[in-house]
């Protein structure tokens, strides 16, 4: 009898242990949850605000890029005012210019800009599939059965983000978006340089200032690790 009373109560405290350690590690499980979601979330949601509006930039600046067709659009005004003139007579014949083609600078600027383009849509994307991401992990953290159970499922999913690089793959999105703001730069500068040089030089200068700046913050949180300038990428 002594050793059924002694084995009970055994039995009873490892439960009591147990249940106490369980609802400890809810209360901070949730602490930790709580800033783990609050820093992705803000992370993301400025991605697809910023992606929408230089999407809009890119393309724009790849539509006004394109080969002019309007010299071929006024002669074929100018072939319809003649023969709404004339009647039915036919006018003299009008030699239509050739399509413009594209210079080896044209393409060079086509090809770094509709990269931009593909890698800002890209970025957005991937801040939409990572908003889904983390939606599901708040939602089916722990799922249903007793708090131990409960506890271990989240650690679980807690300890799988870690397996699979959530982290790295999250931020990776903000890079691409820096990586296409540099491609831009780029291809801007190559299309102007063919126009306008000294408006390209100054475009040059800017872009070289920019990506000069981004590598001294990140080489000064790489060499210190108490730099306020961390970024993903360092």
């Amino acid at each position: 009898i002594l050793d059924v009373l002694k084995s009970s109560e055994l039995e009873k405290a490892d439960k009591d242990v147990r249940s106490h350690f369980w609802k400890t590690y809810e209360v901070v499980a949730e602490e930790v949850d709580s800033e783990f979601l609050e820093r992705y979330n803000g992370d993301i949601d400025i991605i697809p605000t910023f992606a929408g509006l230089f999407s809009a930039v890119t393309t724009s600046f790849i539509i006004a890029s394109q080969p002019n067709a309007g010299d071929t659009t006024n002669k074929l005004l100018t072939q319809l005012i003649l023969l709404a003139a004339n009647g039915t007579s036919a006018p003299q014949s009008i030699t239509l210019p050739q399509p413009a083609g594209y210079s080896s600078s044209n393409v060079w600027a086509q090809s770094l800009a509709y990269a931009s383009l593909l890698l800002s849509l890209f970025a957005a994307f991937g801040a939409i599939l990572g908003k889904q991401w983390l939606g599901y992990y708040k939602s089916n953290r722990y799922g249903h059965g007793s708090i131990e159970e409960r506890g271990r499922r989240r650690q679980q999913k807690m300890e799988a983000l870690r397996t699979w690089y959530f982290d790295a793959v999250v931020q990776s999105f903000p890079a691409l978006l820096q990586v296409s703001l540099f491609l831009f730069g780029a291809s801007l500068s190559i299309n102007m340089w063919s126009q306008q040089q000294t408006i390209a030089r100054v475009i040059i200068c800017i872009t070289l200032f920019g990506v000069t700046l981004y590598g001294f913050t990140v080489f000064a949180s790489l060499m210190a690790s108490d730099c306020p300038f961390q970024t993903p990428v360092s």
